[in-house]
């Protein structure tokens, strides 16, 4: 019925034809880019400049003729040379005016006495000034003015292959075209640039042959096709339809489970019977019985449960007590909080105290279940506060011994001291990731996000984001590029930190560790190499890391030298790793020295 769906099938007819008018917009745009006009306009420019030139050559020859000069004297690396003593001058000789420094004056070049020289640096800056030349550098800098700019356009068309491949099927010498007509842009965008500077400008005026008109009609071909199918489709009689398919589909599935529900169905018929049987059965002694064995076996032992659970999450302040009623032949038993003046729980506990209480009356629960199936929490610290914390974490892992455990938590600190719980009781654990991909939600994913990595994952992970980062570069997308290198260097940052900590500090402090491991500092060395090379990485890192590389226009490194400090990171903790472990070594080794005595 999707299929088959007209009002599907015009949304889908929209969005090719979309697609299909971009291609076509693209083709106009860019063809205007490198169309005749363009290349009229730079011809005139450069033609202009040629003959600006040429006079402005003329002029330097008459300057040298009669003159004993170097070869080269008037032309372009002799204008430089020229420019850059003037500039130079304003320090050398402040309290004088180029090129007027007088005969008794240093050179600002050679730094000799000028003497005559002082008066052939006015003949030379007379020339200058002469109007030919001003002629040939002002259109010099016009000529370039456009030249440059029209030598950075991207003349693709960004013709994906989806869409290429829609075109294909409609039109494939339409798609052909195109593909020619991207190749064609690229061809005449470089025989321009070679003529502005070659002077041959054949061949360059044949107009290219553009396939954005037959882009658009079949863009609006496809536009008309979807609206015939709008104004077609009839939603109360597919309404009906999709209502019987719906009720077909159920009895599909219903067939697949009859027999249990048949069998279901007959449980409750016989359940309804003994129901029935009730009123004729004496219930004082089965309550009386029943209220026993429910204290002594059941509720008391939940009690004691309850009360264990409670300690082991930090609330053990509270403790239950068992109170037990007949009614009707019924054994009523409850277990309450006892609480003082007689409050409900939700008056007098915290939020953090309510979510420990719950906690530990299902851990209570399943303990006395007597199974070993798997249980599952969703968030089980939210609202807890630290300490409250390290027990749940603690007590989840002593659980993990009995059956398997599953946790879903957002809290990236809640899980590193899972981790580290279970590393201090032998316990095996599993992480994993739910993410949002383009397939959609909650795709499983082995790795953890990049704040619970370790410094040689995190690195790992930047290499992949470099990947990325180099691909957007290439394909021209200088936002994203942008963007993703920010972000890059923010988590670069935060590989440095983790390596300070895990390598460097050899994990004596962790900020997810609530206790200081003294016995790691075996490999603890810190020279003064270390502190600069972090220094730097930090500081590099902070240049970019923050909004103002985004927002106040702070050139971004290029990919090379992304993966350059990528690199510099992982051969540092490489190096600092290995040394570590041999410091290690060799000062459990060693005898240890005895320390003096205090004096009295």
């Amino acid at each position: 019925m999707k299929e088959n769906n007209p009002k599907e099938k015009a949304t889908q007819l929209r969005l090719r034809a979309r697609r299909v008018e971009a291609i076509a917009t693209n083709a106009t745009n860019k063809g205007a880019l490198v169309d005749q006009l363009v290349a009229a306009k730079l011809r005139g420019l450069a033609d202009g400049y040629r003959t600006a030139q040429a006079a402005a050559a003329l002029a330097a020859k008459q300057f040298k003729e009669g003159q004993n000069l170097l070869p080269g004297t008037g032309g372009e690396v002799w204008r430089e040379l020229f420019d850059a003593a003037r500039k130079f001058a304003v320090e050398s000789h402040p309290d004088k005016d180029f090129p007027d420094l007088g005969a008794e004056s240093p050179c600002p070049l050679c730094q000799q006495p000028l003497a005559e020289g002082a008066a052939r640096m006015l003949r030379f800056e007379a020339f200058i000034q002469q109007e030919a030349e001003k002629t040939s550098q002002a259109r010099r800098t016009s000529l370039f003015a456009e030249y440059k700019p029209f030598i950075a356009h991207v003349l693709t068309l960004n013709l994906d292959d989806v869409t290429h491949g829609e075109i294909e099927v409609l039109d494939p010498q339409l798609a052909a075209d195109a593909k020619v007509f991207e190749s064609l842009l690229t061809a005449r965008q470089e025989a321009i640039k070679a003529a502005v500077l070659s002077h041959q400008w054949d061949g360059i005026d044949q107009p290219l042959g553009s396939p954005a008109a037959r882009l658009q009609a079949l863009a609006n071909k496809l536009n008309a096709e979807a609206e015939t199918l709008e104004k077609a489709s009839d939603e109360k009689a597919r309404a009906a339809l999709q209502k019987q398919f719906d009720e077909l589909d159920a009895r599909v599935r219903l067939n697949k489970v009859k027999d249990a529900l048949v069998t279901a169905v007959t449980k409750l018929g016989h359940q309804a019977k003994l129901v029935k049987c009730l009123s004729a059965v004496k219930t004082n002694a089965i309550s009386l019985k029943a209220s026993e064995l429910a204290e002594k076996v059941v509720s008391k032992e939940l009690a004691e449960a309850l009360n264990r659970e409670f300690k082991a999450l930090g609330v053990g302040t509270l403790r239950v007590s068992l109170q037990s009623r007949a009614d009707r032949g019924k054994a009523l038993h409850k277990l309450k909080l006892e609480l003082p003046q007689s409050r409900s729980p939700g008056d007098i506990l915290s939020e953090g105290e309510q979510r420990a209480v719950a906690i530990g009356a299902f851990l209570a629960e399943v303990g006395l279940s007597g199974g070993k199936g798997g249980i599952v929490f969703d968030d089980p610290v939210s609202s807890l506060d630290h300490r409250r914390r390290e027990r749940v974490a603690k007590r989840l892992v002593l659980e993990a011994a009995q059956r398997q455990v599953i946790v879903f938590t957002h809290d990236i600190y809640f899980l590193c001291l899972l981790a580290e719980e279970a590393r201090l009781a032998g316990t095996a654990i599993a992480t994993q990731s739910l993410t949002r991909r383009p397939e959609g939600f909650g795709v499983a994913d082995p790795e953890l996000p990049f704040e619970g990595k370790n410094a040689s994952k995190r690195i790992g992970a930047l290499k992949a984001q470099h990947q990325t980062i180099a691909k957007l570069q290439k394909d021209g997308e200088e936002q994203e590029h942008r963007k993703q290198t920010v972000d890059a260097y923010f988590r670069l940052r935060m590989a440095w930190e983790r390596a300070v900590e895990e390598v460097l500090l050899r994990e004596v402090i962790l900020r997810f560790r609530k206790g200081v491991e003294t016995q790691r500092l075996a490999g603890v060395v810190v020279e003064d190499g270390d502190y600069a090379q972090v220094n730097a990485g930090m500081t590099k890192c902070s240049n970019y890391a923050h909004d103002k590389a985004l927002l106040g226009g702070v050139a971004v490194p290029d990919p090379d030298e992304l993966l350059a400090d990528i690199m510099a990171l992982e051969t540092w903790r490489a190096k600092i790793d290995k040394r570590g472990v041999e410091t290690a070594k060799s000062r459990k080794a060693a005898p240890v020295a005895a320390l003096p005595a205090a004096n009295g």
